[in-house]
């Protein structure tokens, strides 16, 4: 898929958690496909210590108003200072990058997406494009508190939403793994992002099952493109980059013991 450098336009900066921020950004052009999965390297200008682009998911793409949206967590210099990007300023992006997931052709399939913490930004995307193909998700999505689940109200509009917080303060009290929707229905695809802890049991389920599933991994990519060996994950064709080779990959890949 070609690949853009843009200058995109902020239209909206809202911070929806005192760790996150939700970045509404346009182009005078029509943005170019992009595929649930995919992600951008947006360009960090004005920080002194920040000389990398950040990899950010691909959250949200609405055609209609001809935005693009980045949920992105404040976790060092490059991502806060992101997170203060005024209204109307400038971002350098490339995008779209990486490999996004398969999405399902048969409408009738049973669709299950797994998140944990900003591992639910691309699933936002994937939940729409699924549903616009007939198939109505399933979300599990799993954080620390209630204060840590991003977005609910929209994913509550492509499917059904199913929660559990460490605290018990939403939803089923302990890990997504642990919900008892795993116990009481069954799917023919399933989708995770998140810590990889979260990711590899939920492999471990899917794997169990005998159901298909994949997995978007989040090493450490700095250059997006495969040049620079950051993101280098061992599998079973051997170490591939992640940023170029993934970020997504079908759990039947991975040297994950399952």
């Amino acid at each position: 898929m070609k690949k853009y450098i843009l200058d995109l336009t902020v239209l909206e900066n809202v911070r929806i958690h005192a760790n996150y921020v939700l970045l509404k950004l346009t182009a005078p052009q029509p943005l170019p496909d992009m595929r649930p999965g995919q992600f951008a390297e947006i360009r960090v200008d004005g920080s002194p210590t920040t000389f990398l682009r950040r990899p950010i998911s691909i959250n949200y793409v609405d055609r209609v108003k001809n935005e693009i949206w980045f949920l992105i967590q404040l976790i060092g210099d490059g991502t806060r200072h992101l997170g203060e990007t005024p209204i109307g300023s400038t971002l350098n992006v490339i995008l779209p990058l990486g490999n996004g997931f398969t999405m399902l052709e048969d409408a009738s399939k049973k669709a299950l997406l797994v998140g944990g913490g900003v591992g639910t930004a691309p699933l936002l995307y994937l939940g729409e494009q699924l549903a616009a193909k007939g198939c109505k998700p399933t979300f599990l999505l799993g954080a620390k508190s209630n204060k840590d689940l991003l977005q609910l109200e929209h994913f509550e509009t492509y499917g059904k939403v199913c929660t559990t917080t460490e605290d018990g303060s939403h939803g089923e009290k302990g890990y997504v793994t642990q919900h008892s929707l795993l116990a009481q229905q069954t799917f023919d695809q399933i989708y995770a992002c998140g810590p990889k802890p979260m990711m590899m049991a939920v492999a471990q389920y899917a794997h169990e099952k005998g159901i298909c599933c994949e997995v978007s991994l989040e090493n450490t990519m700095a250059c997006g493109i495969g040049a620079c060996l950051c993101c280098v994950e061992n599998t079973k064709e051997g170490h591939v980059c992640v940023c170029k080779e993934g970020p997504v990959f079908n759990i039947d890949k991975l040297l994950w013991q399952i």
